[in-house]
């Protein structure tokens, strides 16, 4: 049964779960057995999330050459300037469309976070500098942040054969995570089922609420601020090359849901463009880590939202620290289906939210994940292409060359 079940793709499996769970909720709410499953598929995200954080973060920086000359000066700074971008638009689309959730199970707040930026940074570096085995075992992300960039450069100079088996314990945890993540419509049935049989379908519409707000923010910044970091660096209409990345690259990585699966893709659209082989060869599966404006976008404002449910206010120079903190750790979850969902907990801790609370708020991400997730993932890949073509174009510009943006996409679409 579990082999027939897999082999319905997931998104499917996940549709089917939202239906079944809501069927549930409203024919028999007092089978209240049910919401078993939700409870263990959170416990389980519980339990790996920490270690994929900790390992994905280790092993990323331990890969760090510093002083190699890659020539993607270019591309890198747009890479990093897109994802923190994205994080300050979802930001500020949160405190304008505020939205409150409902949780599956009870939730009882024990403290607030800190209203004054000194408290905040002074609990920031006293979490930071816990026990790494105990923020592990504990939840505690900030400190697993820490450990985890401390050591990461540690092992920078370790041998090969070293970071090879980092590298194969980091893909490991990832794949543990991913067999967790198959278990998904079974959780979604338990998670929606607790959801409609508590508060009716008042809740599933505060769901509903949330996935316009997350859609509508990803599509402000691919078609306002990505554009305008275009039109920055070439001085030249960017809608042509825009909308033509949304089109060969967002399309098809927004059905498979996989950036990796994606990469295929934007190389060949690289080759179209006439870009580089030398250069897209490498900048394209590099965005695939790099370049995570999508999930930046869903950890901010999953994260402000519990944040407003809950009533913890929220300072603009404690907000301003979840855009540098989402952009830095949503680097290197494009590749895990669901992974920028597993990244939410290390943003709540910052304004004092439980690792439970932060549990719940994941497993209403899996839920709206249907179209939250496909849309990411499409934000992500083809803006993968999309600054790769701008920052070879305007390293050209730079050097003298000419360069017409539009005559190549309509070279590239012949």
């Amino acid at each position: 049964m579990y082999a027939r079940m897999r082999s319905i793709s997931l998104i499917g499996r996940i549709i089917m779960g939202l239906i079944v769970g809501t069927i549930l909720g409203v024919l028999v709410p007092s089978w209240s057995f049910i919401g078993i499953f939700g409870q263990l598929f959170v416990g389980a995200l519980k339990g790996i999330a920490p270690l994929l954080v900790f390992f994905l973060i280790m092993n990323a920086i331990s890969k760090y050459e510093g002083g190699s000359d890659t020539h993607f000066g270019s591309v890198i700074l747009l890479y990093i300037s897109g994802t923190f971008l994205s994080a300050v638009a979802a930001v500020c689309a949160s405190f304008i469309f505020r939205i409150h959730l409902v949780f599956p199970q009870a939730v009882k707040v024990s403290n607030s976070a800190p209203k004054d930026l000194g408290s905040v940074l002074n609990d920031l570096l006293v979490n930071a500098v816990s026990n790494p085995l105990q923020a592990i075992t504990q939840g505690n992300y900030l400190s697993i942040l820490f450990w985890a960039l401390v050591l990461g450069f540690a092992l920078r100079h370790a041998h090969a054969g070293t970071k090879q088996v980092l590298t194969d314990f980091t893909n490991a945890i990832g794949k543990a995570a991913a067999f967790v993540i198959e278990f998904a419509p079974l959780g979604i049935v338990g998670l929606l089922f607790d959801t409609i049989s508590k508060t009716g379908f008042a809740g599933v519409a505060r769901y509903g609420q949330l996935v316009l707000l997350l859609v509508g923010t990803m599509a402000f910044v691919y078609l306002v601020v990505y554009a305008a970091m275009v039109a920055l660096m070439t001085h030249q209409n960017p809608f042509p090359l825009v909308l033509w990345t949304l089109k060969e690259s967002g399309i098809p990585a927004f059905f498979t849901r996989s950036g990796a699966v994606n990469i295929p893709i934007n190389l060949g659209a690289c080759k179209k463009l006439g870009l580089n082989e030398k250069s897209y060869a490498v900048s394209i599966p590099l965005g695939g880590s790099a370049n995570s404006g999508g999930a930046a976008i869903t950890i901010s404002i999953m994260t402000l939202a519990t944040c407003f449910t809950l009533g913890i206010h929220v300072s603009f120079p404690l907000a301003l620290l979840l855009c540098f903190l989402t952009a830095l750790a949503s680097t290197g979850v494009s590749g895990i289906a669901g992974g920028s969902l597993l990244i939410i907990p290390m943003a709540a801790s910052l304004f004092g939210i439980s690792n439970d609370i932060a549990m719940q708020v994941v497993g209403i991400g899996f839920i709206i994940g249907v179209i939250q997730d496909s849309v990411e993932t499409a934000v992500n890949s083809a803006s993968d292409l999309l600054f790769t073509a701008t920052g070879e174009y305007h390293d050209l510009m730079k050097a003298g060359t000419p360069v017409d943006i539009a005559a190549a996409v309509r070279k590239a679409k012949a």
